[in-house]
């Protein structure tokens, strides 16, 4: 199995064996803008599902619980408050969380007295709060500030690290890709939206960037290593240089995912940890949607930006032509992205 990875990797690496990934970026042109459609509509329709710090509510956390289900919690709060929405949340083997919308003083009291009385336990084995809306509009008017300055920033470093705007510009763009299709995925699925998910979300920003710019680097080499010079055309050392990094990418993918999988299932199924949950499901969708961003949208892109520039078509036709004439064929070869 692992000669075959290996004997892959090397066929990929020295051209023997390729995926057109720039040939057929119309196609995956395609595929993204559907994504991107359906991520921007579902929220639009279906709303996000965000945590009660950014809806502001009423929360309890029951400790030490004998026998932690959630429909003890659903009734004792409807007992109290027909009209309250309860959700409720196993914390681990022996808590539980409920959290309401905002409740009076009084009813806050009742709650607790039904809780304890539901669950069995002391009322000192509840602790109660409320967290304001406003907390998570100061959150998220802060991670908003954050994504520009490190968009800015990013955008700014690549074009002077690259020496192109091009290569940045198919960066951001990918990179916006991957923000659009991984809150779409929280819409359509009904992840809770949290601080931790936000900080997350934040995060595989610059796994995503990683990525691009390892891809990036190898196109740049490709694209400057023989000049002028190379018997392939622009597009076909852009496709080849995505080939060469595949398994890399791959690699790098799965080494990634495989630990925040871990602390995924570990803090959803046995810590109960939400923060631990919420941080590790947005950077596993991250990850995954990077990846494909990567290779489908910022490298084909890249290479449609340059294909128009007058040295790179003088290039590609001279090379076209020179095969053309070494074949005896009249007809010239069509190029990888043509």
């Amino acid at each position: 199995m692992a000669s075959r990875l290996t004997t892959f990797g090397n066929d990929l690496y020295t051209g023997k064996r390729s995926f057109n990934f720039v040939g057929g970026r119309r196609k995956w042109y395609a595929i993204a803008a559907v994504l991107i459609i359906l991520s921007v509509l579902v929220p639009v329709f279906r709303g996000f599902n965000f945590g009660i710090e950014f809806r502001g509510g009423s929360q309890f956390l029951i400790s030490n619980v004998a026998e932690a289900t959630q429909q003890p919690a659903i009734d004792a709060v409807a007992s109290v408050v027909p009209d309250a929405v309860a959700r409720v949340t196993i914390v681990g083997d022996d808590g539980v969380r409920v959290q309401t919308d905002q409740l009076e003083a009084a009813e806050t009291r009742e709650v607790t007295t039904a809780l304890a009385e539901a669950y069995d336990v002391p009322e000192s084995e509840i602790t109660s709060s409320f967290v304001g809306a406003s907390w998570g509009e100061d959150v998220t008017r802060q991670a908003i500030i954050g994504l520009i300055a490190f968009l800015l920033f990013a955008a700014i470093f690549m074009a002077l690290y690259f020496r192109t705007w091009k290569m940045s510009a198919a960066a951001i763009l990918s990179l916006f890709a991957d923000l659009v299709v991984t809150a779409g995925i929280y819409a359509a699925s009904g992840f809770e939206v949290s601080p931790a998910a936000m900080i997350g979300l934040l995060t595989i920003l610059s796994y995503s960037l990683y990525d691009t710019v390892v891809v990036f680097d190898k196109i740049r080499e490709n694209t400057s290593w023989e000049g002028d010079e190379s018997r392939r055309t622009f597009p076909e050392s852009v496709n080849l240089a995505v080939n060469q990094t595949l398994v890399r990418s791959i690699n790098t993918s799965v080494v990634a995912a495989l630990p925040v999988a871990a602390i995924l299932f570990i803090g959803a199924f046995v810590l109960g940890a939400d923060t631990l949950r919420d941080i590790s499901l947005a950077l596993l969708i991250g990850i995954l949607v990077g990846t494909w961003s990567t290779v489908f949208i910022a490298a084909p892109m890249y290479s449609q930006f340059r294909e128009g520039e007058p040295a790179i078509k003088r290039h590609d036709e001279r090379v076209l032509k020179e095969r053309g004439q070494a074949t005896g064929s009249q007809e010239e070869p069509a190029a990888v992205g043509s």
